[in-house]
């Protein structure tokens, strides 16, 4: 016969449940600080504004009024001019190399034109790798030159009753062309992207879990003593799963290539290249991870809020540019960054190593960093 349900028994349950939860610090400070961190990230480096864009300059009328469309851009502060040139050929490299979003370009005879009855003409060139970024900066570059142009237009023939008339109707006209994803197809941009976003997800569970695993089902200590050193059996667990994360890296890029038709203009090579740097990166967080944690639940619950902020602070839905300045120091170390910039490189713009050897060199430092460190964690916690 079951004993009718007590308020006093269930209270007691639940002061057991909190207590547990307090005796173990690691796990209070992944349910209380771990969220406002999140909600730190998010209030102040999840914003869909495009702000300080980088932008290349090229000014070939060299009069008051293109100088004048230039700083109407610059203090807009959706706009920063990192680059002056005198040849179109500057916004090509500009582009190339990620040093610029946007291209100014300025033809001869802008400040004539925009004073004749045909108007002047502008152009822009939009870094089309970020489809969502060149839509925006596009309406808002449209926005200035029209703003900028009824302002220096002259005004048209005077009214019968004497009064001035209206300025030009187009007093400058502007001409956007958006490179390596000439229709701006939000596809193209998101597809190479989510290649690191799996990988990432993978590594992060498969590797967060194995140690805590072997803790949990009493096998570690056997495995610790066993003629197994402490490297092999770090290798012996994280092999593996770069072995996983590589094989999705070959499903993904498969069937975003043939199924969806995203181009891939890169070096193979460069991709499995800087996929092995990613995923050490990726084996490195999960190894913190797993021996910061002494269940799989809390391995599981860490993951996630690890995750998270790796998303958001790595460029995939929103624009570095346009967050804090503090944050994007941040970013630097975040490996997903780095490698999305590969991804989106070699699938849409199709360069070299000559311009992705910054991230290269980043995710190796990285990844043997957490590494080095998850290892050194590894033996403190196996002893």
């Amino acid at each position: 016969m079951r004993l009718p349900a007590s308020p006093a028994r269930v209270a007691e349950m639940v002061r057991k449940e909190f207590l547990q939860i307090f005796r173990d610090p690691r796990l209070s400070r992944v349910i209380f600080i771990a969220p406002v961190i999140q909600l730190l990230v998010f209030g102040y480096a999840v914003s869909t504004d495009v702000r300080n864009t980088s932008t290349i300059v090229v000014d070939q009328d060299r009069t008051a009024v293109s100088r004048g469309l230039v700083d109407a851009f610059a203090a807009s502060g959706y706009f920063e001019i990192v680059e002056r040139s005198d040849r179109t050929g500057g916004v090509v490299d500009a582009l190339d190399h990620g040093r610029a979003t946007m291209g100014l370009v300025i033809p001869p005879g802008f400040a004539r034109d925009v004073a004749g009855p045909d108007g002047g003409v502008v152009q822009i060139l939009l870094d089309g790798t970020n489809s969502n970024t060149a839509t925006v900066v596009r309406g808002y570059a449209d926005r200035i030159v029209q703003a900028y142009g009824t302002r220096v237009a002259p005004p048209g023939p005077q009214a019968p009753g004497g009064a001035a008339g209206a300025a030009a109707a187009t007093p400058i006209d502007l001409r956007a062309r958006a490179w390596f994803n000439p229709a701006l197809v939000s596809r193209d941009y998101n597809v190479p992207a989510v290649v690191g976003s799996l990988i990432l997800l993978v590594c992060l569970l498969l590797t967060s879990l194995a140690v805590v695993r072997e803790r949990e089902l009493g096998t570690l200590e056997q495995l610790m003593v066993s003629p197994l050193r402490p490297a092999e059996l770090i290798a012996g667990k994280t092999i593996p799963f770069a072995l996983v994360g590589l094989a999705d890296v070959v499903i993904v890029t498969t069937v975003a290539i043939l199924w969806f038709g995203i181009p891939f203009r890169g070096s193979l090579l460069l991709l499995f290249l800087g996929t092995v740097l990613y995923i050490l990166s990726g084996l490195g967080i999960g190894l913190l991870i797993s021996t910061n944690s002494s269940t799989q639940q809390e391995a599981f619950m860490a993951t996630f809020l690890v995750f998270m902020p790796a998303i958001l602070l790595s460029g995939f839905m929103f624009p570095v540019s346009s967050m804090p300045e503090i944050f994007q120091w941040i970013t630097l170390l975040n490996p997903l960054r780095h490698y999305l910039v590969i991804v989106r490189g070699l699938f849409l713009k199709g360069i070299g190593l000559e311009a992705l050897w910054p991230q290269y060199l980043a995710l190796l430092a990285i990844g043997v960093t957490l590494l080095a460190f998850a290892g050194s964690r590894f033996h403190k916690t196996a002893g």
